[in-house]
């Protein structure tokens, strides 16, 4: 049996790597190319070497969508760990209702990103018109914290699932121990639970890194870049340098700035991969 999952394991494995390939590989490297050229469609690409990614890096609102985008992240991954973690916490006491709860908390998640972002807009506007503030469009502040908030909602929740899973498989005997030694329910929390649960920890960092970086339908939903490109995040950005911009020479730009930020964010990705599953202990 042995022998012949190794000689035909290969018949398995095609079907996925032709699809990864197709759908991926080829794209990938053929956008590649193209961050390389002037064009208005594939067919009629002219080689120009690295000048689109000169124009990209220097391109004022790229650079400040870049740090735009930085700074949501930062606050992003702070909040949505730190509040699913305390959800997951409190749902993981024996009480009626937890799964209701849970449940509930889990349902933004099911609700699309651009929906989401006309609904949150919807309701702040509602509340800076009511302390007299301008509307989110107008207001750069209002535009970043709108996103906090909407991410926040979103996310929340599924990343509380992640933890309540963690948090299930510390071992109960080592929690039992710990309190017969008289470790305080802090000391319990630092040096049992959180070095036992790393791997949801990594996890959920990296899916609330990963969607931070990518926000887009939301972001164009919420406030489009308003006011005056102040809240463009990065790939919100690239699509508006790619198709609101007339003119063979933004193709390319767009192109060069979408492969620069991939390559970005898969560096910091694995880079943060790296950082926490260092922390991560053997059971």
């Amino acid at each position: 049996m042995e022998r012949s999952l190794k000689r035909y394991g290969w018949v398995f494995v095609l079907p996925t790597l032709a699809a990864f390939t197709i759908g991926f590989i080829i794209p990938f490297l053929e956008g590649l190319y193209l961050s390389f050229c002037q064009f208005t469609t594939v067919g009629n690409a002219t080689f120009i070497g690295v000048q689109n990614y000169i124009e990209a890096f220097t391109d004022a609102s790229f650079l400040q969508s870049a740090w735009f985008t930085i700074l949501v992240a930062i606050v992003n991954i702070l909040s949505i760990n730190i509040l699913a973690f305390l959800l997951a916490m409190s749902l993981t006491k024996q009480f009626k209702g937890t799964n209701f709860f849970r449940t509930i908390f889990f349902m933004p998640n099911l609700i699309g990103g651009i929906v989401l972002g006309y609904i949150w807009q919807i309701l702040i506007n509602c509340v800076l018109a009511l302390v007299g503030q301008p509307l989110i469009k107008l207001n750069a502040t209002a535009g970043y914290w709108g996103i906090i908030i909407l991410m926040c909602w979103q996310q929340i929740g599924y990343m509380m699932i992640i933890y309540i899973a963690g948090l299930q498989n510390v071992p109960d005997d080592l929690i039992e121990a710990a309190k017969i030694d008289g470790a305080t329910d802090w000391q319990i929390l630092w040096k049992i639970k959180i070095p036992m649960m790393m791997p949801s920890i990594t996890i959920c960092v990296f899916l609330t890194l990963t969607n931070s970086f990518k926000l887009f339908d939301q972001n164009l939903a919420l406030t489009n870049g308003d006011p005056n490109h102040m809240t463009d995040m990065v790939a919100l950005n690239i699509y508006q340098t790619f198709y609101a911009r007339a003119g063979k020479a933004w193709k390319g730009i767009g192109q060069a700035k979408a492969v620069i930020f991939s390559i970005i964010v898969v560096l910091i990705s694995f880079w943060q991969l790296r950082a926490t599953r260092s922390k991560e202990v053997q059971q």
